[in-house]
């Protein structure tokens, strides 16, 4: 395989989730496709934990994949996650709120932003994370998006309730740009050893998720947090 095709296998994958991305923001201001929208940003979230994984298992890395994946991470899991918020809001309103009510909403957004760029620039990030990624804060919105519409789990008065969800806006938004380490589901080889962590999120999530569908994800996610917070605190 030559070089040029090798590194431009992962960036294929990069901009896989920057079309499914913007695919999702299209569905997401179309009240008769939005259910939609979950599963086009998990399609997304395995892309953008396959093109890292591919790059690392074919050891090919470059600025422009860097570049390129904050990019597409922005509109995948900064931009729809907002939108998402702002689109649950405006039903929580009942369809009739002043436009001021659903901007929180966006903070999500711009705090992605936030993190992104200097998760860029933090040399401290490499072998895990400071602060929540950017992925597993919009895989709990689109949990509640997917819970809103489940038939098994009806959460429809909490996830519509305007003051849950700026709670949840706030909360995510200060766990983004927080400092609290979490670790990383990045694999830098395929082996059990030194993943053991990983490979048990990897199909304690999966399994959630085709059992509990939107809570599932929502437990995992929270599972996450929890769990980075154990594992530093027992470093420390």
């Amino acid at each position: 395989m030559s070089s040029k095709i090798k590194d431009a296998i992962p960036h294929i994958f990069t901009l896989a989730n920057l079309l499914l991305g913007c695919i999702a923001i299209v569905f997401a201001f179309d009240p008769e496709q939005f259910h939609y929208v979950p599963y086009l940003v998990i399609a997304a979230g395995f892309a953008d934990f396959f093109d890292g994984f591919i790059a690392r298992m074919l050891n090919v890395s470059s600025p422009l994949g860097v570049q390129l994946d904050s990019l597409a991470d922005m509109i995948t899991f900064g931009v729809v996650p907002g939108i998402a918020v702002y689109q649950l809001l405006y039903r929580a309103y009942d369809f009739n709120a002043h436009f001021l009510w659903l901007l929180p909403a966006f903070a999500l957004t711009i705090v992605s932003a936030v993190r992104l760029a200097k998760f860029n620039i933090d040399e401290r990030q490499h072998d895990g994370f400071i602060g929540l990624p950017t992925p597993s804060a919009t895989m709990f919105i689109m949990a509640l998006v997917l819970l809103l519409h489940s038939t098994q789990f009806h959460f429809d008065g909490l996830i519509l309730n305007p003051l849950f969800l700026y709670a949840i806006t706030a909360l995510f938004s200060y766990l983004l740009v927080s400092h609290i380490p979490m670790f990383s589901m990045k694999f830098k080889h395929s082996g059990w050893q030194g993943n053991e962590m990983r490979y048990i999120f990897l199909v304690g999530g999966a399994l959630a998720m085709i059992l509990l569908g939107g809570l599932g994800i929502a437990l995992i996610v929270l599972s996450y947090i929890m769990v980075s917070i154990v594992v530093r605190k027992q470093e420390v």
